[in-house]
């Protein structure tokens, strides 16, 4: 599972170690295989190299919608199973990195039982819903494809996201 995550990630670390022992975690705790869809899904609170294991040996991933980023900066990962309603949260406990290097670090969290690195706990957050496909529209500015539901409309035009903050600031193409 290893070698795996680091072919996908481009290199070994401290943090994908984290993700890998997530993956193992929610694996073992939820009773689960590789995520074919929508079945798993995760939402992370950061976006760190973690979150690749967790793509590669779950299958939550951004473009099929089961992946989602709450950016509060904590090493926390719920999960929800949404065919038996299970969930859990997964948060990082504090470990002493001091007077480890980026080698020692890895084999330290590659080689620790989950009891021992991480807390455990039933996520209070709410199962997300599933994935939505939206329409292609065309911003009436740029002239690039975007998701109906990310357009403003301003004077009867559909506005994409970039354009409409540079109009909110008076700056024009």
């Amino acid at each position: 599972m290893w070698d795996k995550c680091v072919e996908f990630h481009g290199h070994e670390c401290p943090g994908l170690a984290i993700g890998l022992k997530v993956s193992q975690a929610v694996i073992s705790k939820m009773n689960i295989k590789f995520s074919l869809d929508e079945e798993i899904v995760c939402v992370t609170e950061n976006d760190t190299c973690a979150v690749d294991a967790i793509q590669v040996l779950i299958g939550c991933t951004f473009g099929k919608g089961n992946l989602i980023f709450k950016d509060t900066g904590k090493m926390v990962f719920n999960f929800y199973n949404r065919t038996n309603n299970y969930n859990i949260k997964i948060s990082l406990k504090p470990m002493d990195y001091a007077n480890m290097n980026r080698n020692e670090k890895i084999k330290y969290i590659l080689q620790s039982n989950i009891e021992e690195i991480f807390n455990f706990s039933e996520t209070t957050a709410v199962l997300p819903e599933k994935a939505k496909i939206y329409n292609t529209v065309i911003c009436d500015k740029c002239e690039e494809g975007v998701a109906e539901n990310k357009v403003y409309l301003v004077n009867d035009k559909n506005i994409c996201t970039d354009c409409y903050i540079k109009y909110q600031e008076g700056v024009s193409k």
